[in-house]
C-alpha cells in the first residue's frame, strides 16, 4: 500500500486513534521489517471500536500476527502500561 493511501486508512472515526496511528505511521511504520508493514496494513482493517480497546490495553486481538504490531504499536508511542 502507498503512503497517501496508509496515511488515509490510518485516519480514524476517533480522535484517540488518529494520535497513535498517524504519529505510529510518520515515526515508526517505515523502520519495520516487510512483515511487521504487512501486518499494520492488515490491523488497519479492523474496527475503531476493537483498534480502541486494543491500544488501550483492556483487551488483546486473538490473533498472534495481530497481536505483534499491536503490541510494536503500543511500545512505541507512549502506551505502556
Amino acid at each position: 500500500m502507498d503512503r497517501n493511501r496508509l496515511f488515509w486508512a490510518s485516519r480514524r472515526g476517533m480522535l484517540e486513534l488518529d494520535l497513535v496511528l498517524l504519529p505510529f505511521l510518520d515515526n515508526v511504520y517505515d523502520t519495520l521489517d516487510p512483515e511487521d508493514q504487512q501486518r499494520f496494513v492488515e490491523l488497519l482493517n479492523n474496527e475503531d471500536q476493537d483498534l480502541f480497546a486494543w491500544f488501550m490495553r483492556r483487551e488483546d486481538p486473538s490473533d498472534p500476527e495481530l497481536l505483534r504490531i499491536v503490541q510494536i504499536i503500543r511500545d512505541n508511542t507512549g502506551l505502556q502500561e
